[in-house]
């Protein structure tokens, strides 16, 4: 079993991550930096396949949980967009050392997008690090486009009024917890009407029978992403998980693509 360990977070709370194949260096080979899901753990399918990924190929894949979630400590009801991207940047700069792909799914693509526009603005040698990106059905501005937009006048009450709701999830899971502070919070962090500039490659992969994030709001995301080399790939029968044999196949082409393509320039 791949060891756990753990940092601290900016708000106190105990990181968890893991770092697969190879150890993390400023020399290493293009390496990736997983970013998951909204009530998702380090443990899923395509995260974990990624580690076994980068072990079979000499680089290193670094995963984490953000408070609440998974093996990290702090409560789900405390987080949000602000607070989860404080930890991503965290574990970015602490342990992911060496250049990058970013790998985000879902609620993780706003974090991937959101961390790479802080870093560039904030921290250039930092944002360097950074190769190329790959956006898994992102979710970006979810609070406002697939949350908050969608909630009939009655749940919008309760939420204002309570403090939080619950939203069945289509995968017979827990129902969702959505916090008041994650709808307000998260009106600081909205990119999409403002776009983003990316001097990297983005790979955007989106599944065609999405339920969550619609296709739709996957090419409203590629449309906000401005550089060079962005793509939209739509991919026929995919739903929101792209955890199929063959979609896992298709994330593991691309980034390797993007990686082999890094180490050249390197």
């Amino acid at each position: 079993m791949t060891e756990i360990s753990t940092l601290t977070s900016p708000a106190g709370d105990a990181i968890a991550w893991i770092n697969d194949g190879t150890a993390p260096a400023d020399d290493a080979p293009c390496g990736l930096f997983w970013l998951g899901g909204f009530m998702s753990d380090m443990e899923g399918s395509k995260a974990t396949s990624l580690g076994q990924v980068a072990a079979m190929t000499g680089r290193s894949s670094v995963r984490f949980d953000y408070s609440g979630h998974g093996a990290s400590s702090g409560a789900f009801s405390h987080g949000t967009i602000g607070r989860w991207l404080d930890e991503a940047e965290t574990v970015f700069r602490q342990v992911a050392r060496g250049p990058r792909i970013l790998v985000g799914s879902s609620m993780g693509g706003w974090i991937a997008m959101l961390l790479a526009r802080r870093l560039m603005r904030n921290a250039a040698e930092e944002a360097a690090r950074i190769r190329g990106m790959v956006l898994l059905a992102p979710a970006t501005d979810m609070t406002k486009d697939l949350m908050w937009d969608k909630f009939p006048e009655d749940m919008r009450r309760t939420l204002e009024a309570e403090g939080h709701v619950h939203v069945p999830s289509d995968y017979g899971d827990e129902p969702y917890l959505i916090t008041r502070d994650l709808i307000e919070e998260g009106r600081r962090h909205l990119m999409l009407e403002e776009g983003l500039d990316v001097p990297f490659p983005v790979r955007v992969l989106q599944g065609e029978a999405d339920r969550d994030v619609p296709w739709e709001h996957g090419l409203k995301v590629y449309r906000a992403l401005r550089g060079e080399d962005v793509t939209f790939t739509l991919i026929r029968g995919a739903d929101h998980r792209l955890s199929s044999p063959r979609d896992l196949r298709l994330l593991h082409e691309v980034v390797l693509a993007l990686c082999a393509r890094a180490d050249q320039n390197a």
